[in-house]
C-alpha cells in the first residue's frame, strides 16, 4: 500500500473544499473511512492523517471553526 499515494489523493480532494476540511478536522480517521474507503490498519491510517494535516490548506475555512477543530484533533492523538 503506498502511503505516500493515499496522503496525495486526500489532499487533493480535500483542497478547496472547507467542508471536507471540516469533517477531516473534526474526525480524520472516520471521515477516511467514510468518504474514501480507506480502511488500514491503525499504524498506517495514523500516517494518512498526519500526513494529510501537514498538507492541507486551511486557508479557505474559518480560523474560529478550524482552532476548536484543531483542539478535537490534538485530543484525539492525545498531545
Amino acid at each position: 500500500m503506498d502511503i505516500q499515494k493515499i496522503i496525495n489523493d486526500v489532499v487533493a480532494k480535500l483542497t478547496g473544499n472547507p467542508e471536507l476540511i471540516k469533517s477531516f478536522l473534526s474526525n480524520p480517521v472516520q471521515m477516511l473511512e467514510k468518504t474514501f474507503g480507506i480502511d488500514l490498519p491503525d499504524e498506517q491510517i495514523n500516517q494518512v492523517v498526519e500526513g494529510v494535516k501537514g498538507k492541507i490548506d486551511l486557508s479557505n475555512i474559518d480560523l474560529k471553526d478550524a482552532a476548536g477543530l484543531l483542539g478535537k484533533l490534538k485530543g484525539l492523538f492525545g498531545k
